[in-house]
């Protein structure tokens, strides 16, 4: 232990009971803490966020482009040959593709796309389905349900 590392218990000092502006003995009287004059020593004195003294502000300095849509929507897409790896006669819904780890974040939903083959009979319960999808995994007598 070193004087440099000393430093008080948790908790015994206390920012918030210290009275700016009351008087000379307080250590911290007349202008308290202020300065003399200046937009920043007045009532409700000061600048606004990211204000530069007139300088061109960073957030009007760099270039804005494009758009983002606040109601679009983050679908995760999954091919059919994914699907392969569930036994035949399988459920599949989204939180059992989660487990298996096919999908580790199904964001705002899961659709099922027709890339690749299927080989086993599967009851596939996802967002939205690609009509090639849902075309092949019903041709093996399984159901796709939209949830």
């Amino acid at each position: 232990m070193e004087l440099s590392n000393l430093s008080p218990a948790e908790g015994s000092k206390h920012s918030d009971n210290f009275r700016k502006g009351r008087g000379h003995g307080s250590g911290n009287g007349k202008t308290a803490g202020r300065g003399h004059k200046g937009q920043k020593a007045r009532s409700g004195g000061g600048v606004r966020p990211g204000f530069e003294g007139g300088q061109m502000p960073l957030y009007r300095r760099i270039p804005k482009r494009g758009f983002t849509c606040r109601n679009s929507k983050e679908i995760i897409g999954i091919n059919v040959s994914v699907l392969d790896r569930f036994e035949d006669g399988a459920e599949v819904s989204v939180a059992t593709l989660i487990e298996t780890g096919v999908v580790s974040n199904p964001r705002d939903g899961i659709k099922i796309l027709g890339n690749g083959e299927l080989t086993k009979k599967l009851t596939v319960k996802a967002n939205a389905f690609s009509a090639s999808a849902k075309e092949k995994i019903e041709a093996l007598g399984g159901k796709a349900e939209v949830i």
